[in-house]
């Protein structure tokens, strides 16, 4: 397979080529008054590159930093309401929670029986969790890792995607627009050093501990805790959110490379097929919380997206959702879906063979 003309170019053109890319797709959906704007742009330029022979991608360091601001930003908004309204109507919140992890298994296990995905491939590439932590797990049991990769990804794109059309349709003229943001407003300095401390700290520990997620998650708990009892004021700056944004977005775009697109080609119609019907059951399930729990149905909405948690808590965040019930449904399905993952995936090995 030839080299593409962007695999020939040095790495620092490549990222210029990348920043620009994504600089434009950024103030196009800025026009167009999409929410995420700033992380939907840099992953489009993601995958432009990634899928024609970019060498170039996020160090580590700089996606757990990502990773560790968004559970700061999620921390900003946790209240103690949220753990009384789920406590409340948990039943009803956990049913939500299984019947995701119920169907996106019973889709993979109709991918494996036709034959249409190799293996236990399809159980890992069709589970709402986060995609990292999906392909470790499918890596590690004997999935191909490369197809995991390109299904779950596909699918934060489009959940990303639809979130953001769906935020536009019920927010309307409410979501900010590039022309409202204050760049670099006045900066409280303690905040602002506590939050870098709360990120740092967090964001490394998770890291360290090899939690799935865990650079977003315990920076999350750690500041919601502290935020919550009053002790810090978790702060940050617009300039400081975009970089992070578009750090993520990077490190989701260039995941699509040639080879995996190329690889995926005959079962993408199938692929397809299966999360836009995870999408879609996500939705009713939506409305069913909107109806039953009365929650607004943008939060609804994003609390049962099957996946892409960096991008729907960004989303969120520009819509104004209760980003703490929406990281509340998240987390809870995460966890079952580790739970449950290894053990399903065995059970559906077996029956296949």
């Amino acid at each position: 397979m030839p080299d593409l003309p962007i695999a020939k170019l040095p790495r620092g053109a490549q990222w210029a080529a990348l920043v620009a890319i994504s600089a434009v797709a950024s103030a196009a959906f800025e026009v167009l008054g999409l929410p995420a704007a700033l992380l939907l742009g840099p992953m489009i330029g993601g995958i432009l590159l990634g899928s024609n022979g970019a060498s170039i991608r996020p160090h580590r360091t700089f996606m757990y930093a990502a990773q560790a601001m968004v559970g700061c930003l999620v921390a900003r908004s946790v209240t103690s309401d949220i753990v009384f309204t789920f406590v409340k109507d948990w039943p009803l919140f956990l049913g939500v929670v299984l019947v995701i992890v119920f169907l996106s298994c019973v889709l993979g296990w109709l991918l494996a029986r036709m034959q249409i995905l190799p293996g236990t491939t399809a159980v890992w590439g069709t589970a709402p969790g986060a995609a990292s932590a999906m392909m470790v797990l499918a890596g590690e049991f004997g999935a191909d890792a490369r197809l995991v990769a390109f299904m779950q990804y596909l699918r934060v794109v489009f959940v990303a995607a639809f979130a953001s059309i769906v935020a536009r349709v019920w927010v309307g003229g409410s979501v900010a627009g590039g022309a409202h943001r204050e760049w670099f407003p006045p900066i409280q300095w303690l905040g602002f050093g506590e939050t870098l401390l709360i990120a740092a700290a967090g964001g490394f520990l998770g890291a360290w501990l090899r939690i799935p997620a865990g650079a977003l998650l315990i920076p999350m708990i750690i500041g919601s805790a502290l935020e919550s009892s009053g002790l810090v004021a978790i702060t940050l700056p617009q300039w400081l959110l975009a970089l992070g944004y578009a750090v993520l977005g990077w490190g989701i775009g260039l995941s699509f490379t040639r080879q995996s697109l190329v690889h995926a080609s005959r079962a993408l119609p199938v692929i397809l097929l299966s999360i836009v019907v995870l999408i879609g059951a996500s939705g009713l399930l939506a409305a069913l919380l909107v109806y039953l729990a009365g929650i607004d149905p943008m939060t609804a909405y994003l609390a049962t997206s099957p996946g892409g948690m960096d991008s729907v808590v960004i989303i969120g965040a520009a819509t104004h959702a209760d980003l703490s019930f929406v990281m509340a449904l998240q987390t809870v399905r995460f966890l079952i879906v580790l739970i449950v993952g290894p053990p399903l995936a065995r059970f559906i090995a077996q029956r296949l063979l």
